[in-house]
């Protein structure tokens, strides 16, 4: 993206920055362009999708908006505040200036989660207190090498993710619940972290049917966490938050805003579904 005057980007110390954006379509303003303006229009935003997805470190889903709710929504993940907010500015006014209107959006940040297990947890926990290993066997050695890998590829998922093009896509902000004796704040980092555990167990259940990016806004938007899900199949997505609502984590402090529901497609098809 040219400018003229050079900006200090604006990228966290670790993970990336991540919009969600949707959009209703303006259909009477569309239906006021000439058909060569409409075929320039659409040109226009395919074109400036190859651009973001050439960008480096820098990903863009698009979808269909199952509901009125909106028409189109785009998920834009990449670093730098600055090239974020550019993106979305362009992809605003992409088709026209009064074509597509916000109807909501979302910003927040990869993060890695406090509650994971440290390496020292793991071995003084599971292999020694669990397993039984005498620490500096060679079991315990290639038990904690294989935990020490597996946890570096999931803190990589977490902050640098690359989301698979899974037809359906859901979003839904949360946050903790801080009411009387409903108040997650108040309980202490033990409780919180055994609490998260038994979630976890719950969403490791669905491997490979849903991929989940839990992205932190607390001081970002008006939610603590933003929650994408990515499924090849509706009811998957339906059956694991309806599971993890059991969960006392979610049963008893969490609150939820809007669900969107989207279906991946490519960009001429997406025309299609939104009659542009």
């Amino acid at each position: 993206m040219p400018s003229n005057t050079p900006v200090t980007p604006l990228v966290p110390k670790e993970g990336w920055h991540v919009m969600h954006l949707f959009y209703h379509v303006d259909h009477s303003a569309w239906s006021l362009l000439g058909e060569d303006e409409k075929r320039l229009a659409k040109t226009k935003l395919t074109e400036l999708v190859q651009e973001i997805r050439a960008t480096p470190d820098t990903h863009l889903l698009i979808f269909a908006v199952a509901t009125p709710k909106a028409d189109i929504g785009f998920m834009l993940l990449t670093p730098d505040l600055h090239v974020a907010t550019a993106y979305e500015k362009q992809l605003t006014l992409s088709l026209g200036p009064d074509i597509l209107t916000p109807v909501y959006s979302y910003l927040s940040q990869t993060e890695r989660s406090e509650y994971t297990t440290t390496s020292e947890q793991y071995a003084a926990e599971t292999l020694i207190g669990e397993k039984g290993l005498t620490e500096g066997s060679p079991e315990f050695v290639a038990a904690l090498k294989e935990f020490d890998d597996r946890m570096a590829h999931y803190l990589k998922h977490r902050l640098y993710p690359v989301l698979p093009d899974w037809p359906a896509i859901c979003f839904y902000p949360m946050s903790k619940r801080r009411s009387g004796n409903d108040n997650w704040y108040s309980l202490d980092f033990k409780q919180r972290a055994e609490l998260m555990s038994g979630h976890a167990r719950v969403g490791r259940t669905y491997s490979g049917r849903i991929l989940q990016l839990i992205t932190g806004s607390t001081g970002l938007d008006e939610y603590e966490w933003g929650v994408t899900l990515l499924a090849k199949d509706t009811i998957d997505i339906k059956a694991i938050v309806y599971e993890m609502r059991f969960d006392e984590v979610s049963a008893r402090y969490a609150e939820f805003g809007d669900f969107y529901i989207g279906m991946q497609l490519p960009l001429d098809e997406l025309f299609r579904r939104v009659c542009l």
